[in-house]
C-alpha cells in the first residue's frame, strides 16, 4: 500500500476532558489521558467578530478550544464551555474571559495548514519512513504568507523543537546521521507547550571543541526529507542545443541549402551525364560536400568554446554563492557553509547579515529585518521571539503585530538573535522566487560595444557580398546567349557564384568579438579567484582595468587585521605597554600583568562585563585550533582579558549575566553598548568605542580603580587632558584606541527618559548615553600588511589615486597614511563631519587633493564616490559593513571584504576581497586591463583581416574571366575559423605583467579603436592586399608560368596515348589543362601566402603600444603557442591533402619558400608602422575620414533605396521556405526535453511557476524581485530587426585618439 499522503491532522481530534484548577502560565494545558470522561469531541469553530483591543487586532488561542457537557474552568489556554458554574480566574470578578483575535483566528488546524493547489506535492510525505512530524508544506505554511494560525497550529516554537527533533539551545548534534525516533504530528503538537526541562537537554562539556567537520552520512534523514540549502543550478544548456545554437545562423543556413543544392548538381553531374571521350568523372560534388564538412567544423568548434564557457561561469556562480554563516550545533557556536545549513539548525543573527533560510526567531535583541527584497515591505520589521509570542497567545494577549518569523533573503538591520530553520533551499521562501528568476549571464559594456561594431562590420561586409552577387549576377545573366553548356553546369555556375557571395558575409560579419570578451572574461574571473578576487559581476572585471581612484578601508585592507592590545591607560593613572617603544625614563609606564595586577576584584570583574558580555565575537576553531571569531577589535580584547583578567570561556561569561537591552555597534555613533542586571536588582550600562567619542561623554572616573568599592568621582579637566593625551600619542603610533564606559541605573528604562516608540521597555540610546564614567582605554595595534606600500606606489604609477577612506581618527589615520604611501606633502587630511558639510562645488575643489578621509561615516563615503563620480572618475571603493552597501552599490567598482565584511556588504559589491587584502585590488587592476588589451588585440586582429579577405575575394571573381574567387568557399571557411575561433583563444589569454601597470588609465569614453591600432590595421591590410594581388596579377610573369605552357615545353604531356586521333586531342588540348593546373597551382600560392600572414599578423597584434619586442612572454602562455601550432599544422595539411575539397594543388618546396618570404615580411612592415608617430597618423586618417563620409553617405543612401525591397522580398522568401523547419525542430527539442525530465526537475519547474505568486501573496503585490532581471533582446530578435532596418542606417562616427 502507497503510504504517501498529506501529512495534516483530521479536522475531528478525539481527546478527553479533566477539570483545570487556576492554570497557571507554562503548565501543562492539554487536557489529561486520565479522565473518567472519555467522550469524544469534534473542533468547534464558533463565528465570533474581530474584537478590537489597546494592541490592536487581538487574537485568541484557540490550539485548545472545545465544546464540553463536563464541568470545566475558564482559563486562557482552553476554553471549554459548560453547564456547570465556571471557575473564574482574576479574583472571582464578573469580567468575560478575553478572547483575543487576529487574523486566521477562526481557522482550524486542518484549515490553517491545507495546502495551495500549487504546492499540494510539498504536504506528501512517506510517513511510514519520515522521523519527523512535519512536511516542508506544512512548514511553509507559517510563511505563505505570514500566518499565526500555521504557528499555532504546528504548537509553536516549542511544537517545531519537538517535531524536527531539535534543542533550541544546543541546535544539531554534530554526529547525528538517521534519526531511529520518530514523533507524529499530534504528538509534536499536543506535548506540554512549555520549555525543555533543563536535565532533558544534552550537557555539553565546555573544553570539547565542536567544528562542522564532514561526518559520513551527516544529517541523512534531515537531507532527504528536507533537502538542502542548496538551490539546483540553473539548467545549463546541453552540448546538442549549444551545437544546435551555433549552427542556427541564418548566413550558415543559406550557405547550407547552397552547399546541398551543390552537391546534388555535383552528383548529377557525375552520375547522370556521360563524360566525353578523354575526360574523367566530374569532380563538381566534392565542393558541396567540402563546404558542407568546413560548416560542420565550425559548429563544432564553436560549440565545444561555448560549452567550455559554460562550464567556466557555471563554477564561478557556484563560488560566489558560497559563504560562511554561525551555526550552534552540539551546544557550540561554529562557521558553517551557507549550503550545509539544516532545517532544525539554530543560527546567529548579527546585523548586516544575509538571512540564508526561513525559520521562526528564538530569541533576540532589538532586532529588526529589512523584508524588502522578499515581500516587497519596505519597513524595518521588529521581530518577536518565539516563546514570547507563544506566551502571549497562551496568556490571550498576543496581535497581530507580534512577527517572529525570519524570512529568507532580508537583511538584519540591527539586534543579534538566534533562530530556528524551518525551510531550506528550494523551500524557502527566497529559494522559490530565486528559482523563478534565474536568468542569463548578463552583457558587460564591452560585449555590447563590440556587438554594434560587429553589427556596423556585417553590414559593411553584406553590402560588399551583395555588390559582388549582383555583378557577378548580371555577367551570368548576360552571357547565357553565348553559353553553350548543359543545363546542369549553368546552374553549378550560378550556385558557385551565389556562395562565394554567401561565404563573404560568414567572413565578413565579425562574430568572433563579443565571443573574445566572454574568452578572456572567463580566464581573467578564473585567475582572479586564484589571486583571491571573486568576480559576482562580470562588468566589474573589465571596468577595473580603467579605475582612475581606489577608496580604500584601512583596517584588514591596508593593515594585517591581527590585532593585539599593546598600551593603554586604567582609570586616569595607570598607564601600560606592550611592544612599544617608549622612553627609559618613564617609570609610570608598566606591564600588562603589572597593571591588571593593581586592579581591585570589583573593577576587574566590571572590565571583564565590558569586554566580555558586550561583544558579539564567540568561541570557535579555525584550522583545528580554538580562538575567537568575531570582529578583530574584540577578539583582541577577548584575548586580553583571557590572558590578564583570567577570564573562562565565553559562553560560561556570558551564561550568568541577565541582558536586558543590547545596543549594537552603530557607525555613525561609533560605539556598541549592553545593559545588564545586577545581582542587587540595579541596572549596568556597559559601553565601548572611539576612545575620544566616548571620553566626549564621560564626566565622571573612578575614585581608586585599585579598591574594592566602586566610587565614581568627577572627571577632573587634568584627568581629561591627561587621558585625551594618552589618546594622542597611541594614535600617533597608528594605535587604535578604544574607550571603556559604564554608569549604573536604579530602574529600566530609567525613569523619564525617551523610549523606543515601539517598545516602551526598551530605552533610546541617546537618551542615556549621558554623563557616564570613564572606566579605561587601550590601544590595539595592527600592522601593515607586507608590501602594501609597494602596492600603493604601483597603484599611483598607474595613474590611480588612493585615498584611505578610514573610521579612525585623525592622528591615527594620517599616521598609516604616511606608512602606506598614501599621504603626501601636499595631500590633505579631513574628518568625515567637516567633508560631509562642504557644499558640492568646496567638495570639488577639495577632493584632487584629498588623500584622507578620517572619522568617516558609511555616508561620507557614499557622498565621496558620487562626487567623484561626478567630475568623471572611474571610482573602485572597498567596504565591510552594512552601512557600506550604497556607497559600494554608487561606485563603478564595489570591493567587499570576504573574511570581515557583513553578508549585506558582499551582495552590495561587484568583487568580494576573499584575503581582505589591498595588493589583491592591484591584481584586479591589472587583470581588468588584461581583459580590456585582449579584446584590442583580437579587435585589431579581425578587422584586418575582415579588410583582407572581403577585398581580395571581391577583386579577384570580378576580375576573373570564370567568375571565381581566388579564395574558394572552403578556403574561406577555414580563414573564418582562424579569425572566430583560434585567434581568440589565443589573443585572450595574455597574463598580465607588472609593466602593465605602467601605462594610465583609459577615459570612460575612449573609442575602442585607438590610432595606434588604425595605424596597424590600415598598414597591414595594405601590405596583405599588395602581396596577394601581385602574386594573383603577375604571378604568371613573376613565376615564369607563361612559357611552362608553350607547346614546345608539352611534347610528353601525353605519354599514355600512341600516334592516332587521341594523341592529336589530347597534344591539342594540352596547353588548356596545363593552365588550368598552372592556374590552380598559384591560386593555392595566395591561399597558402595569405594564411601564414595571419599566422604571422597574430603575432604583431601582441601589442598595442609602439615597443618593438612582440615576443614578450610568449613561452608563458601555452594557450597562444597551442592554438599557433594547431594552425600551422591545419595549413600544412591542407595544402598537402586538400586537394578537390579546398581546389587547391599540392606545391613544392621552391614555391612554400616563395609563399613563406612573401608572408615573413608582415613582422617587418610592422616594426616600420611602429615607428611612424601616432600625431602623423593622425592627421592622415582625420582626412581620410573625411573623404570617406563625403563619399559614403551618398552611396548608402542609393543602397537604402535599392536593397530595401529586396530585404522584404528575401525575408519572405526566408519565412516561407525555413520558418516551418524551425518550429517543427523546436517541437522536436521540446518534446525530447519533456521526455527527459526527472522528478528534481519538475520541482524546480513547479517552483518557477510559482515563485511569483507565493511572492505576491506575502507582499500583497508585485515583488520588486521581479525588476533584477532587466528584458534583453535575444539575438533572433536582433537579426530580424536588422534586416527589418535593411540598409537604412548612418555610417559609424570614427573616433580618433592618441596611443599612449
Amino acid at each position: 500500500m502507497d503510504s504517501n499522503r498529506l501529512l495534516a491532522p483530521p479536522a475531528p481530534i478525539h481527546t478527553t476532558v479533566h477539570q483545570i484548577d487556576s492554570p497557571s502560565v507554562g503548565e501543562d494545558l492539554t487536557p489529561s489521558s486520565s479522565t473518567a470522561d472519555h467522550s469524544p469531541l469534534s473542533l468547534q469553530v464558533p463565528c465570533s467578530p474581530t474584537a478590537k483591543s489597546l494592541g490592536g487586532d487581538t487574537l485568541r488561542s484557540r490550539a485548545d478550544s472545545f465544546n464540553s457537557t463536563a464541568d470545566t474552568s475558564r482559563s486562557r489556554a482552553n476554553s471549554f464551555n459548560s453547564k456547570a458554574e465556571t471557575a473564574r480566574s482574576r479574583g472571582n470578578s464578573d469580567l468575560t474571559t478575553l478572547r483575543s483575535r487576529f487574523e486566521g483566528d477562526e481557522l482550524t488546524t486542518e484549515e490553517a495548514l491545507r495546502p495551495d493547489k500549487t504546492n499540494e506535492r510539498d504536504f506528501e510525505i512517506d510517513v511510514d519512513n519520515c522521523p519527523f512530524a512535519f512536511s516542508p508544506g506544512q512548514l511553509n505554511k507559517t510563511l505563505n504568507p505570514k500566518s499565526l494560525a500555521a504557528y499555532r497550529a504546528l504548537g509553536g516554537i516549542y511544537g517545531l523543537e519537538r517535531g524536527l527533533h531539535t534543542d533550541l539551545v544546543a541546535g544539531l548534534s554534530v554526529d547525528e546521521t538517521t534519526i531511529a525516533d520518530r514523533i507524529s504530528f499530534d504528538e509534536a503538537t499536543s506535548s506540554p507547550r512549555t520549555q525543555k526541562p533543563l536535565d532533558a537537554r544534552p550537557i555539553i562539556a565546555q573544553d570539547v571543541i565542536v567544528s562542522d567537520r564532514e561526518v559520513k552520512g551527516q544529517f541523512h534523514d534531515r537531507k532527504r526529507i528536507y533537502k538542502d540549502n542548496r538551490l539546483p543550478a540553473k539548467k545549463s544548456i546541453s552540448i546538442w542545443r549549444l551545437f544546435w545554437n551555433a549552427y542556427n545562423d541564418r548566413v550558415l543556413l543559406i550557405l547550407t541549402a547552397a552547399a546541398v543544392i551543390s552537391l546534388a548538381l555535383g552528383i548529377y553531374e557525375s552520375v547522370g551525364q556521360t563524360p566525353e571521350e578523354g575526360e574523367g568523372q566530374s569532380l563538381d560534388w566534392v565542393e558541396g560536400l567540402a563546404i558542407m564538412v568546413a560548416i560542420v567544423i565550425v559548429v563544432l568548434v564553436t560549440g565545444l568554446n561555448d560549452y567550455r564557457r559554460e562550464k567556466q561561469f557555471s563554477a564561478l556562480n557556484a563560488r560566489k554563492d558560497d559563504r560562511q554563516v554561525k551555526a550552534i550545533r552540539s551546544g557550540k557556536s561554529i562557521m558553517i557553509s551557507v549550503f550545509d545549513v539544516m532545517v532544525g539548525d539554530i543560527l546567529h543573527l548579527e546585523s548586516g547579515d544575509s538571512i540564508p533560510a526561513d525559520g521562526i526567531l528564538v530569541g533576540g535583541h532589538g532586532l529588526r529585518c529589512d523584508e524588502s527584497s522578499a515581500t516587497g515591505e519596505s519597513d524595518a520589521m521588529k521581530k518577536t521571539g518565539g516563546p514570547e509570542v507563544w506566551q502571549r497567545m497562551v496568556e490571550g494577549t498576543a496581535t497581530s503585530k507580534l512577527d517572529p518569523f525570519v524570512i529568507s533573503g532580508s537583511k538584519v538591520l540591527e539586534g543579534v538573535g538566534t533562530y530556528l530553520v524551518t525551510s531550506v533551499g528550494v523551500n524557502s521562501s527566497f529559494g522559490k522566487i530565486m528559482m523563478g528568476l534565474q536568468a542569463e549571464n548578463e552583457e558587460t559594456p564591452l560585449q555590447v560595444k563590440l556587438g554594434r561594431m560587429a553589427n556596423w562590420i556585417g553590414y559593411l561586409g553584406t553590402s560588399a557580398a551583395g555588390l559582388l552577387f549582383f555583378i557577378l549576377l548580371f555577367r551570368f545573366l548576360g552571357g547565357l546567349p553565348n553559353n553553350t553548356d548543359s543545363p546542369a553546369q549553368r546552374g553549378s555556375t550560378f550556385l558557385d557564384i551565389l556562395i562565394v557571395a554567401i561565404t563573404i558575409i560568414v567572413v565578413a560579419v565579425p562574430e568572433g568579438l563579443p565571443v573574445a570578451v566572454t574568452l578572456a572574461l572567463s580566464f581573467a574571473t578564473k585567475r582572479m579567484y586564484k589571486e583571491n578576487n571573486l568576480v559576482r559581476h562580470l562588468r566589474a572585471c573589465e571596468t577595473m582595468g580603467n579605475a582612475t581612484t581606489i577608496c580604500s578601508d584601512k583596517t584588514g585592507t591596508l593593515t594585517q587585521n591581527k590585532m593585539t592590545v599593546v598600551a593603554g591607560l586604567l582609570g586616569t593613572e595607570i598607564n601600560f605597554a606592550r611592544d612599544i617603544e617608549m622612553s627609559s625614563d618613564d617609570t609610570t609606564i608598566l606591564t600588562l600583568a603589572t597593571a591588571f595586577g593593581k586592579l581591585s576584584q570589583n573593577v576587574r570583574s566590571l572590565l571583564l562585563q565590558s569586554v566580555a558580555i558586550n561583544s558579539t565575537a564567540f568561541e570557535g576553531e579555525e584550522e583545528g585550533k580554538a580562538t575567537y571569531i568575531g570582529s578583530k577589535t574584540e577578539t583582541a580584547l577577548l584575548t586580553m582579558a583571557k590572558e590578564f583578567l583570567g577570564m573562562g570561556p565565553v559562553a560560561e561569561e556570558r551564561a550568568g549575566v541577565e541582558v536586558v537591552q543590547l545596543f549594537p555597534f552603530d557607525s555613525d555613533r561609533k560605539c556598541m553598548g549592553v545593559v545588564v542586571r545586577l545581582a542587587s536588582g540595579s541596572y549596568r550600562l556597559l559601553v565601548k568605542g572611539a576612545a575620544e567619542i566616548m571620553l566626549q561623554h564621560a564626566t565622571q572616573e573612578l575614585a581608586n580603580v585599585s579598591e574594592e568599592p566602586l566610587e565614581p568621582v568627577e572627571l577632573s579637566e587634568s584627568a581629561s587632558m591627561r587621558v585625551s593625551a594618552n589618546i594622542d600619542d597611541f594614535a600617533t603610533q597608528s594605535l587604535r584606541t578604544i574607550a571603556m564606559l559604564y554608569k549604573d541605573f536604579p530602574q529600566w528604562p530609567p525613569a523619564g527618559v525617551e523610549t523606543l516608540e515601539e517598545d516602551k521597555s526598551m530605552a533610546s540610546f541617546e537618551a542615556v548615553f549621558l554623563d557616564m564614567v570613564f572606566l579605561g582605554v587601550v590601544g590595539i595595534q595592527d600592522p601593515l600588511r607586507d608590501g602594501v606600500a609597494y602596492s600603493v606606489k604601483r597603484c599611483q604609477d598607474a595613474g590611480i589615486v588612493v585615498r584611505m577612506v578610514t573610521g579612525d581618527n585623525l592622528t591615527t589615520a594620517s599616521a598609516i597614511a604616511r606608512q602606506c604611501g598614501i599621504k603626501t606633502e601636499k595631500g590633505l587630511v579631513m574628518e568625515g563631519p567637516k567633508f560631509r558639510q562642504l557644499s558640492d562645488e568646496q567638495m570639488d575643489e577639495v577632493l584632487p587633493n584629498l588623500q584622507v578621509l578620517a572619522r568617516s561615516s558609511p555616508d561620507d563615503k557614499r557622498i565621496l564616490v558620487a562626487r567623484l563620480k561626478h567630475l568623471g572618475e572611474t571610482v573602485a571603493v572597498t567596504g565591510d559593513g552594512t552601512n557600506d552597501g550604497p556607497a559600494l552599490k554608487m561606485a563603478d567598482v564595489g570591493f567587499s571584504m570576504g573574511i570581515a565584511g557583513t553578508e549585506v556588504a558582499k551582495e552590495a559589491s561587484a568583487i568580494i576581497l576573499m584575503d581582505d587584502n589591498f595588493s589583491s585590488i592591484v591584481k584586479a587592476v591589472m587583470w581588468g586591463r588584461s581583459v580590456n588589451d585582449a579584446v584590442s588585440k583580437f579587435l585589431q586582429f579581425q578587422i584586418t583581416v575582415n579588410i583582407t579577405a572581403v577585398i581580395l575575394a571581391f577583386v579577384s571573381a570580378v576580375s576573373s574571366a570564370e567568375m571565381h574567387s581566388v579564395l574558394s568557399a572552403v578556403q574561406l571557411l577555414w580563414v573564418n575559423l582562424i579569425m572566430d575561433t583560434f585567434a581568440a583563444l589565443a589573443l585572450a589569454t595574455d597574463a598580465p605583467t607588472e609593466k602593465i601597470l605602467d601605462r594610465k588609465p583609459a577615459p570612460k569614453r575612449a573609442p575602442l579603436i585607438t590610432i595606434n591600432m588604425w595605424k596597424m590595421i590600415v598598414g597591414q591590410a595594405i601590405y596583405q592586399l599588395l602581396v596577394t594581388f601581385t602574386l594573383y596579377f603577375a604571378g604568371y610573369d613573376i613565376l615564369g608560368y607563361d612559357t611552362k605552357c608553350l607547346p614546345r615545353n608539352l611534347t610528353n604531356s601525353c605519354p599514355d596515348f600512341g600516334p592516332g586521333p587521341a594523341l592529336d586531342r589530347c597534344l591539342a588540348e594540352a596547353p588548356a589543362n596545363c593552365t588550368d593546373l598552372m592556374h590552380t597551382e598559384l591560386n593555392t600560392m595566395v591561399f597558402n601566402t595569405f594564411v601564414w600572414m595571419q599566422i604571422f599578423n597574430e603575432f604583431n597584434n601582441r601589442r598595442l603600444d609602439n615597443k618593438l619586442n612582440i615576443f614578450e612572454g610568449v613561452l608563458r602562455n601555452y594557450f597562444f603557442i597551442g592554438i599557433n601550432c594547431i594552425m600551422v599544422g591545419g595549413q600544412i595539411m591542407i595544402v598537402f591533402v586538400g586537394g578537390q575539397a579546398f581546389q587547391i594543388k599540392r606545391i613544392d618546396g621552391t614555391q612554400w619558400l616563395v609563399c613563406i618570404l612573401c608572408a615573413l615580411p608582415c613582422l617587418l612592415w610592422a616594426v616600420g608602422l611602429r615607428c611612424v608617430p601616432d600625431i602623423y597618423a593622425e592627421k592622415v586618417f582625420r582626412l581620410a575620414g573625411k573623404i570617406w563620409l563625403s563619399f559614403a553617405r551618398p552611396v548608402i543612401k542609393v543602397l537604402t533605396i535599392i536593397f530595401r525591397p529586396v530585404g522584404k522580398a528575401f525575408r519572405k522568401i526566408w519565412q516561407a521556405t525555413f520558418a516551418p523547419a524551425k518550429r517543427s525542430s523546436k517541437r522536436a527539442i521540446s518534446r525530447m526535453r519533456k521526455n527527459k525530465e526527472t522528478d528534481d526537475d519538475q520541482v524546480s519547474g513547479k517552483g518557477k511557476a510559482t515563485a511569483v505568486d507565493d511572492e505576491e501573496a506575502r507582499a500583497g503585490g508585485p515583488s520588486e524581485m521581479q525588476q533584477l532581471a532587466a528584458p534583453t533582446t535575444p539575438p533572433q530578435q536582433q537579426q530580424q530587426q536588422l534586416v527589418n532596418a535593411g540598409f537604412g542606417m548612418q555610417p559609424p562616427p570614427i573616433t580618433l585618439t592618441t596611443a599612449t
